[in-house]
C-alpha cells in the first residue's frame, strides 16, 4: 500500500514541478512587456492573454501537488492539537462530503468547456493576436484527475490512521519551515538535555 501511496505522490509531485516552469515563463513575459511598454513604447498585444493563460496553467496544475504537500488552506487552529485519529477522521469525512463531489463536479464540467473550446479552436477574445485558449481548457478536466487521483490517495491516508493512530509517512520533497519548528520543538521536550555535553566520545 505504501508504494501504491508513493506512486500517486510522485505523479502529483512530477506535474507540480514541471508546470512550476510557468512560472518563468510569466516573469519573462511580465518583464519583456514592461521594457517595451515603457523604454521602446510599443507595447505587445499578447502580454495580457500569456500572463493569464501560463498564471491559469500553473495554478491549475498545482492543486494536486498542494494537496500531497498539505499546502491546502486550513483552519487548523484546534486540528493540530488533535490526536492523529480525530484528524484523520475529520479529513475523511471532509473528503467524502465536499471534496469527492466538488472534484466530480469539476471533472463533469471542465469535460464540457474543454469539448466546447477545442471543437471551435477557442482563441481570446482580449487581444488581437488571437492567442489560443483551449489548451488551457483542456488542463480543466485534467486537473479535476489528478486531484481525484490524489484525493484517493489521501483517503487511503485517512483510514490507515484510523486503523493504527498514526499518520502513514508521506513521500517528501521539502518540508516548510513550520514543520521544521515544531518537530524540533518537540524533540526538544522529549530530550530537554543538550546534544553536546562537552565530554569526549568515549567517556
Amino acid at each position: 500500500m505504501t508504494k501504491f501511496l508513493y506512486f500517486i505522490d510522485s505523479i502529483s509531485t512530477w506535474v507540480g514541478k514541471a508546470f512550476a516552469w510557468m512560472i518563468l515563463i510569466l516573469c519573462l513575459a511580465v518583464t519583456y512587456e514592461v521594457m517595451v511598454r515603457y523604454v521602446f513604447r510599443a507595447p505587445t498585444t499578447w502580454a495580457f492573454d500569456i500572463s493569464y493563460i501560463s498564471y491559469g496553467a500553473l495554478f491549475l496544475m498545482a492543486g494536486a501537488y498542494a494537496l500531497v504537500r498539505n499546502g491546502h488552506v486550513r483552519a487548523d487552529v484546534f486540528y493540530r492539537f488533535w490526536k492523529p485519529r480525530t484528524q484523520a477522521t475529520m479529513d475523511l469525512i471532509l473528503y467524502v462530503i465536499f471534496f469527492l463531489p466538488g472534484v466530480a463536479a469539476l471533472i463533469y464540467s471542465g469535460w464540457k468547456y474543454a469539448e466546447f473550446s477545442v471543437r471551435f479552436k477557442e482563441v481570446s477574445i482580449f487581444s488581437p493576436a488571437g492567442i489560443p485558449i483551449y489548451p488551457l481548457k483542456v488542463l480543466i478536466p485534467l486537473t479535476g484527475v489528478f486531484l481525484l487521483l490524489q484525493g484517493i490517495a489521501e483517503i487511503i491516508r485517512c483510514l490507515i490512521c484510523i486503523r493504527n493512530g498514526q499518520w502513514p509517512v508521506r513521500l517528501h520533497d521539502v518540508e516548510e519551515t513550520e514543520s521544521i519548528i515544531l518537530r524540533e520543538k518537540e524533540l526538544h521536550r522529549n530530550d530537554p538535555q543538550p546534544l553536546s555535553s562537552g565530554k569526549g566520545a568515549g567517556q
